[in-house]
């Protein structure tokens, strides 16, 4: 699907292409696994290509499923993984969920319109600053979005009930599963080199931390 760039874009006939490009995208989503309905809904709700820096007219690649980049070395991750980590925390409405990695502020989107409460962190000034004003912008004002580095988390707004990663570090980051309150859970990639991470579901109930490994995955590092 693509756009006639030989003349001029008509935002309307952009839009309409945009919506039937998300309804494939979940259609999609749909046929990989995703049952969340809520999830579901919230994938195809958000405008993933009005979070692209410098904005995309291209539907094909708006919400085609692999990650695209977005400057500084960073991608906007692609809508399975957004959709299945998402669906993998379980959350409730009014849930408190500290996300590292901010990027481009999409998956922050989806996790507002899932009904958490979002708190976001990303090291890359530029892409804060992206992030706080397209989340502005689509109707997510209430997400608080802060530059810095991640592995230290959000410690005057913790405890969360649940922590996500769109970065990885190395080793699980104690002061992160520190954060979360009892009964939270983090789902995050870990691993050195891009070719070498799991996604890891970490849990927390009372003193008891528990760890389970997930999927292979492809993530940008944890900036230390």
């Amino acid at each position: 699907m693509r756009i006639n760039t030989g003349s001029p874009p008509d935002p309307e006939a952009i839009e309409e292409l945009m919506r039937a490009a998300r309804a494939e995208m979940v259609d999609d989503l749909r046929r990989r696994g995703v049952r969340d309905e809520r999830v579901l809904s919230a994938m195809l709700a958000v405008r993933r290509h009005a979070f692209f820096p410098g904005g995309i007219r291209e539907p094909y690649v708006a919400y085609g499923d692999f990650p695209c980049p977005i400057g500084w070395g960073v991608t906007i991750s692609q809508p399975y993984i957004v959709a299945y980590m998402t669906e993998r925390l379980q959350l409730k409405p009014g849930e408190r969920v500290l996300e590292i990695g901010a990027g481009s502020g999409y998956q922050a989107a989806v996790l507002a319109t899932v009904g958490a409460r979002v708190w976001t962190l990303e090291v890359v000034p530029e892409l804060a600053a992206h992030a706080r004003r397209a989340l502005a912008a689509e109707g997510f004002p209430e997400v608080r979005v802060r530059c810095a580095n991640g592995y230290a988390g959000w410690r005057e707004a913790a405890p969360f009930d649940a922590v996500i990663a769109t970065c990885a570090p190395a080793d699980v980051p104690e002061e992160l599963v520190a954060q979360l309150a009892d009964g939270g859970r983090m789902i995050l990639p870990v691993g050195i080199g891009m070719d070498a991470q799991q996604l890891l579901m970490i849990r927390r109930q009372g003193t008891e931390v528990t760890c389970e490994g997930d999927l292979p995955v492809r993530f940008v590092p944890m900036v230390p």
